[in-house]
C-alpha cells in the first residue's frame, strides 16, 4: 500500500531522464491533447485522464479513481483507491517526447513519470 501511494502522489522516480530534456506544459488545451485517448502508464500503473474531469485506471492491482482540473497552469487531482486516497494537489506538468512528468506541490515536491500509450 505505501509504495502504491508513492507512486500514484508523485513518488520519487527511478532512472528518469534528465531535467533538460523536459518542457513544461503551460496550456491546459495541450495537456487535453496530449492526454486524450491516451493511457498513461509506468510500472504496474495505467490511468486514464478523461475529458469529463476524472482519472480511471488501476495501480498495483487496485482500482485508481478520482477528479482532476486544470488551474492556474497546473494539473490539480484527487485519487482514491482501495479505503484510502491521496487529497487535492497541484503539479507542475512537464513533457519529453512520449513521457509526462508530474511534479507535485506546483513543481516543488515529488516526481513520477509516466508513458503516453
Amino acid at each position: 500500500m505505501t509504495h502504491l501511494l508513492a507512486i500514484l502522489a508523485a513518488g520519487i522516480t527511478l532512472a528518469s531522464p534528465a531535467w533538460a530534456d523536459f518542457q513544461p506544459v503551460r496550456e491546459e488545451a495541450n495537456f487535453r491533447a496530449l492526454v486524450e485517448g491516451a493511457e498513461l502508464t509506468r510500472f504496474a500503473v495505467r490511468l486514464q485522464v478523461l475529458p469529463q474531469g476524472e482519472i480511471a485506471g488501476r495501480g498495483f492491482g487496485r482500482q485508481v479513481g478520482g477528479q482532476w482540473e486544470w488551474r492556474n497552469g497546473y494539473f490539480c487531482r484527487t485519487l482514491e483507491w482501495g479505503s484510502g486516497g491521496d487529497p487535492y494537489n497541484c503539479q507542475l506538468v512537464l513533457r519529453d517526447d512520449d513521457t509526462l512528468r508530474f511534479i507535485s506541490d506546483q513543481g516543488q515536491g515529488d516526481q513520477a513519470d509516466f508513458r503516453l500509450r
